[in-house]
């Protein structure tokens, strides 16, 4: 991981400043929200008191049937099409095992109360009601009650249509007959009916038969249940300005609602990507649950789930989402009780725009400050990165040059002027530069230095030795005469090598280039190693045409020589040796030499090309070998970078020998001056 990276990753720790920022402000609207509601549910328990002060009764305890508000004349003919409104809020009365097998509903105008009731019946025995089967047949017995009058009527059909239903008891309350429509299908029947409301009942019942089941349903009498208008002017004058007020029965019908909900004062309007970030990063979600809103047709129930423990005896309340840009909309609930018995509750509606919009508002100025903050500390940090890598990179590129050049470095060491902790790892740089490069000289005029200073007792020993050799001495002696001649032999060997190693490092320094086509190069020197490679095969691989190159020819060809002399050092007898000349795709080219033997150590892939380094294991040499100083290899790197290239050497990929490679660019052409143009 870069450097650069680096700090970007610590410059991401700047976010959790927003973080804390973004908590902070959600703690803030969450006390901002808890207050309302404290503020809403003591508005709710005032009005709750000063209902009972007024004597508005809460609804009556218990299952009613409400009947829905309707200004429109309703069209009795047995379907459910001017129902359609009123249909989210149908009653299922049926029994336990099956509610829906009857369903109910009711509407009234200022003159007729309308009934619309469906029974699930799949089999089909329909009769007249006239008739003695109807008994045994499927129909409806509707029971009315108003006062201590109750009455009972057969509703019953053989076909779609009209149907009368006489009343079975005596009365004058209720009505002596009822008219309506039957449609049917697969699924059950259907029946509509309509009643004055001069005679419109208090509480109905229904007894459902069925043909195909031995025991009726019969329901108990249900009270029915609207919406007052007195009781929605009274709660109309008790309500604050901007807050809907609604009172329910205990199972969630509204039977009286007054008061607006608006959004005065509203300190803007909120746009559908602020709701969207108001929802979803700083408040709650919002219940999902259906509330009725000030738009419905015909608030009838109460919807929000949240507020359902009103209900049961406790105070509520609830958040969700206005209509409009009213922003959120604040539900509390408060029990309504009479005798000890919960009869409803008392539901108290504000809109508050104020909060979401100053959340955001918030949460706005927040997110620009700590992108501002991050955007500026990441930039310093990416520069000051760029700035510290550079400086970094700079003291690399000058440790690699110096290492490239055997601890030598051309120029000055940058950095080292500089005060910080930088300043003082390049001057530590530095100063092992200035030891490595006293050390690298020295080995360098090694070679010379022990080549000159050998030569003087070498020649006193070879005189004493060829001295002695003129004297008799016993056959005995002669044995150790002839191991110390080759002794000297030998040191002369190394010696010699010593001191040509030298000059042929003079000689490299000051070669002379010429024009020359490597391919008839590297061919003449392999048709000489065949000579001397013994039992050993030498393959030469080179592509047909001339491969031009401005460089030193002996030098190449001795460098070659050195690599064929270390191969065949390491090849056994019947193996073979390889050697290859290829282009290296418009930078010159390679020549390779590989041989079949024992691969190379991995720590010493990188330093065979360094001057006294040997692979060779002194126990590996023959009893008149000659000793191997590292010196061969060493001069094949030199000749490598005089033609601005490079010597390297691997392992074969199928691990039975070793490939070396030269990368030869050639040696750089010399301008012809005016003087040299005249010789």
């Amino acid at each position: 991981m870069s450097l650069r990276l680096k700090l970007l990753l610590v410059a991401l720790s700047t976010l959790s400043l927003p973080w804390a920022g973004w908590q902070f402000v959600r703690q803030t609207e969450a006390l901002l929200r808890q207050g309302q509601e404290q503020t809403l549910l003591a508005s709710a328990s005032t009005l709750a008191r000063a209902l009972d002060a007024l004597a508005i009764e809460p609804p009556a305890p218990g299952t009613a049937l409400y009947v829905h508000e309707r200004k429109a004349i309703l069209r009795i003919d047995g379907y459910a099409d001017d129902w359609q409104p009123y249909k989210p809020y149908e009653q299922a009365i049926g029994p336990a095992g099956e509610p829906g097998k009857l369903r109910v509903m009711l509407a009234e105008d200022r003159e007729w109360l309308y009934l619309f009731a469906e029974v699930r019946d799949a089999t089909r025995a329909r009769v007249d009601a006239r008739t003695l089967a109807v008994a045994a047949s499927d129909h409806v017995d509707l029971t009315l009650q108003r006062g201590d009058e109750s009455r009972r009527y057969r509703i019953a059909s053989a076909a779609p249509g009209r149907f009368e239903a006489n009343a079975f008891e005596p009365g004058s309350a209720l009505p002596d007959r009822l008219t309506g429509e039957w449609q049917e299908d697969g699924s059950g029947y259907r029946f509509e009916l309509r009643i004055a409301r001069v005679a419109a009942p208090e509480r109905l019942a229904f007894t459902v038969h069925d043909s195909a089941e031995a025991t009726p349903f019969e329901g108990e009498p249900l009270a029915l249940l609207g919406y007052s208008a007195d009781t929605g002017r009274v709660l109309a004058r008790l309500a604050p300005p901007h807050v809907r007020v609604s009172m329910v029965s205990a199972d969630g019908w509204v039977v009286g609602a007054g008061g607006k909900l608006d959004a005065q004062g509203a300190p803007g309007e909120q746009g559908l990507f602020a709701r969207l970030v108001y929802w979803l990063v700083l408040a709650t979600p919002p219940d999902a649950t259906r509330t009725y809103s000030s738009s419905d047709a015909d608030p009838a129930r109460l919807g929000d789930a949240a507020l359902r423990p009103a209900l049961a005896g406790e105070d509520a309340t609830s958040w969700r989402v206005a209509p409009g840009d009213a922003g959120i909309l604040l539900s509390a609930a408060v029990p309504l009780q009479r005798d000890g018995a919960v009869r409803g509750a008392l539901v108290v509606e504000q809109a508050n725009p104020a909060v979401p919009a100053l959340a955001n508002r918030a949460l706005s100025s927040l997110l620009g400050a700590s992108l501002l903050a991050f955007g500026v500390t990441a930039g310093l940090l990416l520069v000051f990165g760029g700035m510290l890598s550079l400086r970094i990179r700079r003291l690399r590129d000058a440790a690699e040059r110096a290492t490239q050049g055997g601890g030598r470095l051309a120029g000055a060491l940058p950095l080292v002027d500089s005060p910080d902790e930088l300043g003082d790892l390049a001057r530590s740089f530095g100063r092992l530069l200035d030891e490595v490069g006293g050390y690298t000289d020295y080995l360098r005029t090694l070679a010379s230095k022990l080549s000159h200073e050998l030569n003087t007792p070498l020649a006193i020993v070879k005189s004493s030795l060829d001295n002695l050799d003129h004297h008799v001495p016993g056959d005995a002696a002669r044995a150790y005469l002839g191991r110390a001649r080759d002794g000297a032999e030998r040191l002369g060997t190394i010696v010699r090598a010593m001191s040509e190693s030298s000059r042929i490092e003079r000689a490299i320094s000051g070669a002379e280039a010429e024009d020359v086509d490597l391919r008839v190069l590297v061919a003449g020197c392999a048709d000489g190693y065949r000579a001397v490679a013994g039992s050993r095969d030498v393959r030469l691989e080179a592509p047909v045409g001339p491969m031009p190159l401005h460089g030193a020819p002996d030098l190449v060809a001795q460098a070659l020589d050195k690599l064929f002399d270390n191969a065949r050092s390491f090849t056994p007898e019947g193996g073979w040796i390889r050697l290859a000349v290829e282009p290296a795709g418009g930078d010159g080219w390679f020549v390779r030499m590989a041989n079949r033997g024992p691969t190379l150590p991995e720590a010493m892939q990188d330093r065979l090309f360094d001057t006294l380094v040997s692979v060779r294991e002194p126990q590996a040499r023959g009893a008149g070998e000659t000793p191997h100083l590292g010196l061969g290899l060493y001069v094949v790197k030199l000749v490598a970078e005089l033609h601005a290239g490079r010597a390297t050497a691997r392992n074969l990929p199928a691990g039975d020998g070793v490939e070396f490679t030269l990368h030869l660019r050639g040696m750089p052409r010399r301008r012809i001056g005016r003087g040299d143009a005249h010789d």
